[in-house]
């Protein structure tokens, strides 16, 4: 799609949240209303992830000014996995800039599982979006830096500014998807052979596994989100992460893409750019108002978490968050004056 639109400025609307104690009792609620809920199974492809509490369940709101609010397991750590994908296409977008990246990764949707081999080859090597493995080895392959260490910490450092504060490895998450990632090694060779990965393939695989590992909490993904609804300023440190316009691409790939085959069905419901991993992560964000973070262990047969989905379906619709919902802007339409109705 050719769209110039040089020079032309850009106007921003995004209205605002109820006050705080709204905000705090609406968090609250959507806890209290999901935390018994006990359908989803935990996942197991990962061995270590197999290990996780299944009555975990912590949500997060962080606000663009900065407020934050949390309910339950909120500040108990997992790993980022998938989610990871979104803030390092930001990353790389905020290096490359928007065609580069455009080029090389694509942002359609493919209507297949996050993992498949087909829709490569499919579309000639082209990876058809970030979100899905093909395109986020891609992403990864891009990061700045010489060697793959130095692309590891543009990622870490990167990530870590997200969420305002210095995010970790998970060692034994790392080893364990490192043994059973064959899938993902053999996704980058095969991109490896399209040309579409110039470096070594098991590196990029490393670089892409130690990103799903780093550390995280619901809080943070309600503030790296909110980093994302901002306009690129992280709303509790301040500091510039990305641009604007990196924002937008983001967040409209998300918005297309972020849930994989159900992501239609997501925005259809709930209305909300969004990404999801498979250890029980949701981030969810509504431009310019803030982000929603969730943390809960059992999933769905598309791996996305099943009180996190809930949670964040009830905050939208509550916080006013969907981001296609609209009201009149009066309570009564007044009749046309004789002039609008071209008369004299």
């Amino acid at each position: 799609m050719d769209v110039d639109v040089t020079g032309v400025g850009q106007a921003v609307s995004t209205g605002t949240l109820p006050g705080w104690d709204r905000v705090e009792q609406l968090v609250r609620e959507a806890y209290e209303r999901y935390r018994g809920h006990d359908d989803g199974v935990v996942a197991d492809y990962i061995p270590v992830l197999a290990e996780a509490d299944p009555a975990w369940f912590g949500l997060c709101v962080a606000e663009s000014g900065g407020q934050v609010h949390g309910a339950g397991d909120e500040d108990v750590e997992f790993s980022v996995q998938s989610i990871s994908k979104a803030f390092v296409y930001a990353l790389v977008c905020e290096a490359f800039g928007h065609q580069d990246v455009l080029d090389r990764v694509g942002v359609n949707g493919t209507g297949l599982p996050f993992n498949s081999v087909m829709a490569i080859e499919l579309h000639q090597g082209h990876p058809m979006n970030p979100m899905v493995n093909a395109g986020a080895l891609a992403t990864t392959a891009m990061v700045p830096g010489a060697t793959p260490a130095e692309q590891w910490e543009h990622v870490r450092t990167g990530l870590s500014r997200f969420a305002g504060r210095q995010l970790e490895l998970d060692g034994v998450v790392y080893r364990s998807e490192s043994e059973t990632n064959t899938r993902n090694k053999a996704i980058a060779r095969l991109l490896q052979s399209y040309g579409r990965i110039e470096a070594d393939p098991l590196q990029v695989v490393d670089v892409y596994t130690r990103q799903c590992a780093l550390r995280v909490t619901a809080r943070d993904l309600a503030v790296m989100g909110a980093t994302l609804a901002d306009g690129g300023v992280n709303p509790i440190t301040g500091e510039r992460v990305v641009s604007a316009h990196v924002c937008r691409d983001t967040l409209a790939v998300l918005a297309a893409t972020g849930m994989y085959e159900r992501s239609g069905e997501w925005l259809f419901e709930i209305g909300l750019p969004a990404k999801s991993g498979v250890a029980g992560g949701i981030v969810a964000v509504a431009p310019g108002k803030g982000a929603i973070g969730t943390f809960s262990p059992p999933l769905d047969p598309a791996g996305n978490s099943v009180r996190g989905q809930r949670a964040t379906a009830y905050l939208s619709r509550t916080l006013g968050l969907n981001v296609f919902a609209s009201s009149v802007h009066v309570d009564e339409r007044q009749p046309a004056t004789e002039h609008e109705e071209g008369t004299a």
